[in-house]
């Protein structure tokens, strides 16, 4: 073989593990990320039918005759991606029937258990449903919801963690490997015991694909070294 022919052949090859490399390095920048998250109620108020996340908690909020509250059971990062309430913050649907009594307030207060997706392992989520509460007039978001999903269960730091005894155990746990319900949302399942993910970190690639890469580049480099050998 030639010294030129020698040289294109190094060439070709450089070039297919560089090309290689290159598909496998857009693999690893488009891999989507494992996104933790926590499982628990988030607490929502109806403002102009729609939905709107609580600025402060149930036990200090204090709605006013009229309005709807909503609780929300799922798994979420944070409250800038938190599902609402299915149900409509429709005061009318929930308390029409109920007739106003003095000293007292209604309030519609909307359940959504969640999806089978967000539900602890070993746990079905109720079906959704709403009652309307008629508490004191001064009475907080958490007295309205006593008063129509007992039982309810808190930990020790005043975290709603569970409502008409859903779910049985846990509050706030977080978990991993974020994925879609059948509705599209996402959603997260548990990662292995003492882990946040598939990958120990819960946000990073597979370690087998950056194994693959570097497996690639080795190869690549051996191969360009050989061919310069050669040519020597």
């Amino acid at each position: 073989m030639t010294r030129a022919a020698a040289a294109r052949g190094a060439v070709t090859r450089g070039g297919a593990v560089a090309a290689l490399a290159a598909v496998l390095l857009t693999l690893l920048g488009t891999a989507p990320a494992q996104a933790a998250g926590y499982r628990y109620w988030s607490f929502w108020q109806g403002s102009g039918g729609q939905w709107a996340y609580a600025t402060q908690g149930p036990a200090t909020a204090r709605p006013g005759d009229g309005e709807a509250v909503g609780f929300r059971f799922a798994v979420s990062a944070d409250s800038s991606d938190a599902a609402k309430p299915r149900a409509a913050a429709d005061f009318g649907a929930v308390c029409d029937s109920t007739a106003a009594k003095d000293g007292t307030k209604r309030v519609a207060v909307v359940l959504d258990f969640g999806t089978a997706a967000d539900a602890p392992g070993g746990e079905t989520p109720p079906a959704a449903r709403s009652a309307c509460a008629q508490v004191g007039e001064d009475a907080t978001a958490g007295e309205a919801l006593a008063a129509v999903a007992k039982p309810l269960r808190y930990d020790s730091s005043a975290l709603l963690c569970a409502i008409a005894g859903y779910p049985r155990t846990g509050c706030g746990e977080q978990v991993g490997g974020a994925k879609k319900d059948s509705r599209g949302t996402e959603s997260a399942q548990p990662g292995p015991a003492g882990s946040e993910g598939s990958d120990g970190d819960g946000g990073g690639p597979s370690a087998g694909l950056i194994g693959g890469i570097a497996a690639v580049v080795v190869l690549g480099a051996a191969a360009f070294w050989q061919a310069r050998r050669r040519r020597g």
